[in-house]
C-alpha cells in the first residue's frame, strides 16, 4: 500500500511550524509561490511578518507560538480552524540545536532539546491530526535530522531527540497508513542555518535552506514516507547504521575530525 503524495500544491492548507528562518523559511516561501495558503508559525513574530508581507493577499496568516507552550499551540490552531477550517499539510520544521558533548553535558539544554525537538511535533500532530482522521485525508511532515541515525560527536542531545523523531514517525506512518493520512519522516543533512553556523568542523556536503526546500516539497508531492538528502552524505549514514560498532566507531574516529 503506498501512500498519497500531492499533485499539487496550489490552495493547499499548510501549517509551517518554524517559519521564520532556515529551512522552515525557505520552504514557507517556496509554498506561497506555488499558490499554497500558508499559515506561519514560529517565536519571531517580526521575520514572520516579513515573510507575509512578500505573499499575495488572504494567503497567508501569521500565528506566533512557542511549540514548547501547550495552550499557544492549541490557541495557535483553533485560530487556524476559526479561519481556515483546518490544514491539509502540517509542517514541522522548529527544533533548538546545542552542540554538547559528554564532558559539557547540561542537562537544562537537554530538556529543552527534547521539548522541542520532540515533545514540539508531538504537540502539533496531537492538535492537527483529529480533524484529518475525519476528513480521511492530509499530510504530517516533520523534520528530523541524519544524526538520528546513530550517535555522532556533539550531539549527545540533538541525536537522541531526532533518533525519537525517527520512530515517532515510523510509528505514525504504520498506524495512519490505512486511514488517507500520509506521514513524511525528512532527515537532511548539513544545510547552512543559523543552527549549523555554530558548528566548528568541516560539514560535509553542505547544502542550502533553499535546496532543502525543494527536496523536501518534491518528497512530500511524491507520496514519500522516508525524505533523506543529500543522498551523497545519507545514503552513507545509513550504511554505517548497519556497522558492527567497532567497524561504526572506528570510522567516526577516522573521518569526523571533532
Amino acid at each position: 500500500m503506498k501512500q498519497n503524495g500531492l499533485a499539487s500544491f496550489t490552495d493547499q492548507r499548510v501549517w509551517v511550524i518554524g517559519a521564520s528562518s532556515g529551512i522552515g523559511a525557505a520552504c514557507a516561501s517556496a509554498l506561497l509561490a506555488q499558490g499554497a495558503k500558508v499559515v506561519l508559525s514560529s517565536r519571531r513574530t517580526e521575520r514572520l511578518q516579513q515573510l507575509a508581507q512578500s505573499a499575495p493577499p488572504n494567503q497567508s496568516l501569521v500565528i506566533p507560538l512557542d511549540v514548547t507552550n501547550e495552550v499557544a499551540m492549541a490557541q495557535g490552531y483553533e485560530h487556524i480552524v476559526a479561519q481556515w477550517g483546518g490544514v491539509d499539510l502540517l509542517l514541522y520544521v522548529s527544533g533548538v540545536y546545542y552542540p554538547m558533548r559528554a564532558q559539557d553535558l547540561d542537562l537544562k539544554l537537554a530538556e529543552q532539546t527534547i521539548n522541542a525537538n520532540l515533545l514540539g511535533p508531538m504537540r502539533a500532530v496531537a492538535l492537527t491530526l483529529p480533524n484529518m482522521l475525519k476528513a480521511k485525508a492530509g499530510h504530517i511532515a516533520i523534520v528530523g535530522s541524519v544524526a538520528g541515525y546513530s550517535g555522532l560527536p556533539k550531539a549527545l542531545a540533538y541525536g537522541p531527540s531526532k533518533a525519537a523523531i525517527m520512530h515517532f514517525c515510523e510509528t505514525l506512518y504504520y498506524d495512519l497508513l490505512p486511514t488517507g493520512v500520509s506521514v513524511h519522516m525528512i532527515s537532511p543533512g548539513f544545510v547552512a542555518t543559523e543552527a549549523t553556523a555554530q558548528n566548528d568542523f568541516e560539514m560535509p556536503a553542505l547544502i542550502t535552506a533553499e535546496v532543502a526546500a525543494q527536496e523536501i516539497l518534491n518528497g512530500i508531492q511524491a507520496g514519500e514516507f522516508d525524505i533523506h538528502f543529500p543522498k551523497r552524505f545519507s545514503r552513507f549514514l545509513k550504511f554505517l547504521r548497519i556497522l558492527p560498532y567497532p567497524l561504526y566507531f572506528w570510522i567516526v574516529r577516522r573521518f569526523v575530525k571533532i
